[in-house]
């Protein structure tokens, strides 16, 4: 009788492992018949102990094959991760490394806008953001290099009277001297303040948070204020008209800082009180609604703008005074920082000549101020 079988006879499966007369191993496997706990019989498998080991060794071959094919797969998707993710990144890395070593030379980010995925998205974000910092370091240098120029005047200005006032010869050579002294001092600190003015302007747009302004109301109570201020100012009218909000528009709201769109309406109404005639002088203000952006108009009564100078205008320091105006009592920046805060605003402000009647007249200047509507 065979061991296992007994063995299994009792209830129990049973395993064992013998060897043949011809030298070979035989595995056998013995396991009860079982109906109600009763024992009818027993089921007993036997082989040869190669025919597993061949099914075993079949088995690894099959899980190295699959194991292989994994590992050919793993490293094509990771030759593909790298030419397509890991390449690129490291190619955007070493740019950005090399544009903060050097920010004096221009550096080429590289372009893969013509991804349609995060890289192309990261690529685009930086070569913007390379293009800003070079434009903001280049708006810096320049001016740097027009504040140094337009301090000079003044200085050169002063020092030579410095030197002149112990030579001169009499009470009113000196008198002479110290008001050309004077005069200059104010325009350095005139100067000095309007740079610094213009200086941390985008500073304090960008750490200031923005609110909603009513600019109906907001233009309306500087229009009163520029009316009552008139010591040591040309005596002017000032007009402000409001048109009609077209239908579903709930009032003439932007969103900014109050503070310097005042900044904006102030410089323009007294650029313009600088131009009109001593007499007679008119300066008209509109508010309306052109789609989604609120429209500012400041209209006045005086010479006009040459044209090759419209766009001048805005430059930083450009001045173009009425004559009989003593020379320096303007810094040339009003209107270059007044463009820049209404373009922080996402909005624009340009100048036009009014044409009048005849051709060739012109009956005044015109600044139109465009502010996105909130909403």
């Amino acid at each position: 009788a065979f061991p296992e079988v007994v063995k299994a006879l009792t209830g129990s499966p049973s395993t064992i492992v013998r060897v043949s007369e011809q030298g070979e191993q035989i595995v056998s496997v013995a396991v009860p018949i079982q109906r109600f706990r009763a024992v009818l019989g027993v089921l007993m498998l036997s082989t040869e102990g190669g025919d597993i080991d061949k099914i075993v060794a079949a088995e690894r071959k099959a899980i190295l094959r699959v194991f292989g094919v994994a590992a050919l797969v793993t490293a094509i998707l990771s030759m593909l991760l790298a030419s397509t993710i890991a390449n690129p990144l490291r190619r955007l890395s070493a740019a950005a490394v090399r544009v903060r070593r050097g920010v004096k030379n221009r550096e080429e980010i590289p372009d893969f806008s013509d991804r349609q995925d995060e890289i192309g998205n990261l690529s685009i974000a930086v070569r913007d953001m390379t293009n800003a910092l070079y434009a903001r370091i280049e708006a810096i240098e320049s001016f740097a290099a027009d504040v140094s120029h337009e301090l000079k005047n003044p200085l050169t200005s002063l020092r030579s009277a410095v030197e002149t006032l112990p030579l001169a010869k009499n009470d009113t050579s000196r008198a002479r001297l110290m008001e050309i002294i004077q005069h200059d001092v104010k325009r350095l600190d005139r100067l000095i303040t309007d740079i610094s003015d213009a200086s941390r302007l985008d500073a304090e747009l960008a750490r200031e948070d923005a609110g909603t302004v009513d600019l109906k109301k907001f233009i309306t109570d500087l229009v009163a204020v520029s009316r009552e201020t008139t010591r040591n100012k040309k005596a002017v009218e000032i007009e402000l008209k409001v048109a009609k909000l077209p239908a579903g528009a709930k009032g003439y709201f932007v969103v900014g800082h109050d503070l310097r769109i005042g900044q904006v309406i102030t410089n323009l109404i007294e650029n313009a009180r600088s131009f009109v005639p001593d007499e007679h002088g008119h300066i008209a203000i509109s508010l309306a609604r052109a789609g989604k952006f609120n429209i500012i108009t400041v209209d006045d009564n005086g010479p006009g703008i040459r044209a090759e100078n419209i766009d001048r205008i805005f430059e930083r320091f450009y001045t173009d005074r009425p004559a009989g105006e003593a020379f320096g009592q303007n810094s040339g920046l009003g209107l270059s920082i007044s463009r820049q805060i209404v373009e922080a605003h996402g909005g624009t402000l340009t100048a036009e000549n009014i044409p009048g009647t005849k051709p060739g007249e012109i009956k005044g200047a015109r600044f139109v101020v465009t502010l996105p509507a909130e909403g």
